[in-house]
């Protein structure tokens, strides 16, 4: 990951101050992300599957257990490249090794626009007022740069596995 980031060292407030507001609930409002991104393309849905279990709708999904630990590591890889703003380079490895992982249990790189597209949407609603055009592009210059990151998993990954 590219450690002149494009994030200013406004932006990088913007994006602590606001994460400050929304961490304290990490399930909660992961909920917020993952009901958002189910509405935006409930064909996600069949990705999340625990002990060979199909979810029959969004709210089964979003009410199991298994399902809400999912949410809590979500928070936390957002919470980990926030407290690393400085130095995202750091966890170009950890993001890298994500990929490869989503990319093993069917995901399309295309999906995490939806994702993005989800957090934004949680972000907003969790912050009101204070989600002003500044901050929108500051998290949205973060995710991307996570991404980023995470698609080098599908590049790096042998043809084959």
């Amino acid at each position: 990951m590219e450690s002149g980031m494009p994030l200013s060292g406004g932006q990088r407030a913007l994006i602590r101050e606001s994460w400050q507001r929304v961490s304290g609930s990490p399930v909660q409002h992961g909920l917020v992300l993952f009901t958002r991104l189910f509405d935006l393309d409930p064909d996600l849905l069949p990705l999340f599957q625990y002990n060979c279990k199909q979810f029959a709708s969004p709210q089964e999904c979003l009410s199991a257990p298994e399902f809400l630990d999912h949410i809590r590591k979500v928070m936390l890889v957002i919470d980990a490249a926030v407290s690393h703003l400085e130095n995202l380079s750091c966890l170009e490895e950890y993001l890298c090794n994500l990929g490869k992982k989503h990319q093993a249990v069917g995901v399309k790189v295309e999906s995490f626009l939806t994702v993005g597209k989800s957090l934004l949407y949680m972000l907003e609603k969790c912050l009101g007022a204070a989600f002003s055009p500044e901050v929108q592009e500051a998290w949205s210059t973060l995710y991307n740069a996570v991404v980023k990151a995470m698609q080098r998993g599908w590049e790096t990954l042998p043809e084959g596995d």
